[in-house]
Formats: C-alpha cells, sequence, structure tokens
C-alpha cells in the first residue's frame, strides 16, 4: 500500500479532488431539486404532484449507472456534447434527488397540519408558510435519512469511473491494471473514500443529537 501511495501520489490526489468537487456539485444540485419535488408533492395542486411522483419513482427505479450513461452516449449523440464528469454531475443528482425528496416529504408530513394552518391565519401564503415554518421543522426530522444520502451520494460518486470522469476510482482503475497489485490499489482508494465518509458520518451524528 505504502508503494501504490509512493509511486501514484499525484493521480491519486487529482482523483480524490474530482472525487470532492463532483460530490460537492452533486449534493448541492440534488439538495435543491430534491426539495423542490418535495414541496411539489405536498402542495394542494394534482399536476404538480403527478409530476413529482413521476419524476420521484423514475429515478428512484432507474439504475445511476443506465442514469449516467444516458448523459454520457446518447445525448450526445443526439442533442449536445457533454463531458463525462459532467454526464456524471447530472446523472448523481438526478439520482440522488429522488431519495431526497422522499426524505423531505417524510419530514413535510411529520409537522402537523396545525402549523400550516396557523401559519396561514397569520397572513403567510402557502410558500411563505412553507418556507418559514413547515421546511426548517422538516429538514431536522430529515437529518438522519437526508446523512445516508449524502454518504450514499459520495460513494456513488465512483460512478465517474465508467464515463472516464478521471475520479478516485478512474484512477484506482488505471494504477491497478497498470502495477498488477489489484487488491492493494482498492484497499488504498477505500481508506481516501474513509477519508470522506467517516467525518461526515460522525458529524451527522453530531448535529441530530444536537438538535434532538
Amino acid at each position: 500500500m505504502i508503494e501504490i501511495l509512493q509511486n501514484n501520489w499525484s493521480n491519486l490526489l487529482s482523483g480524490f479532488g474530482i472525487t470532492i468537487m463532483i460530490s460537492i456539485i452533486s449534493l448541492c444540485a440534488s439538495l435543491i431539486l430534491g426539495t423542490v419535488f418535495a414541496i411539489m408533492e405536498v402542495v394542494p395542486n394534482k399536476i404538480a404532484q403527478v409530476v413529482a411522483h413521476t419524476y420521484i419513482e423514475l429515478f428512484r427505479n432507474i439504475p445511476l449507472l443506465v442514469i449516467t450513461m444516458i448523459f454520457y452516449l446518447i445525448v450526445p449523440q443526439y442533442l449536445f456534447k457533454i463531458s463525462g464528469f459532467t454526464a456524471g454531475c447530472i446523472g448523481l443528482s438526478l439520482y440522488t434527488s429522488a431519495f431526497i425528496a422522499e426524505c423531505i416529504r417524510a419530514g413535510i408530513s411529520s409537522v402537523g397540519e396545525g402549523q400550516m394552518e396557523g401559519a396561514r391565519s397569520n397572513g403567510m401564503t402557502y410558500m411563505q408558510a412553507m418556507r418559514f415554518v413547515i421546511l426548517p421543522q422538516a429538514f431536522k426530522v430529515a437529518i438522519p435519512s437526508l446523512g445516508n444520502q449524502f454518504i450514499n451520494l459520495i460513494k456513488n460518486s465512483s460512478v465517474l469511473a465508467f464515463v472516464a470522469g478521471f475520479d478516485l476510482m478512474y484512477q484506482g482503475d488505471v494504477i491497478a491494471f497498470s502495477s498488477f497489485q489489484t487488491v492493494n490499489t482498492y484497499l488504498v482508494v477505500g481508506c481516501f473514500y474513509l477519508v470522506l465518509t467517516l467525518p461526515l458520518s460522525y458529524y451527522m451524528r453530531y448535529l441530530e443529537k444536537k438538535i434532538a
């Protein structure tokens, strides 16, 4: 393992940086999309509910790799050119947002109906009540499940290895095939992923206890 690190430090560090970058971009995008579709699921509008439900069921039930390959192979062929990194970002964001939407929707459902009624009776519009009263409480309830989704997102970022995204897993594949030290290489790659996921896991637990 030490030899792998010494001989390929720059490539591993570059892949680690790409993994962090796609994780941050996809996390922000999926959180925004997930929140929007969670609200659409609960608004008193049938069309919005159908659109949101269709989106969530569609992306929850298609494998992440298939979604990413659609943007990597089909979209450039018939619509416009995009890089493997962009295809990975889009695929990961769409896939994760569907799960985040369900987490937030469950959080919204846990807030009593009286909260919305009280906010509306005080002159707030529906969206103002949702933004200032319902969502802050919903996010508190959803923190444990959101934390799991964020950790899954980081691990799922390895899908970039299939679309030449030059992430950590891609660099690991290149090193493993060139050095023939497959076990040691993937052990090193696993350690790099732990550097990302373990602190996030402990922080989400701390945040959950603090809010509780």
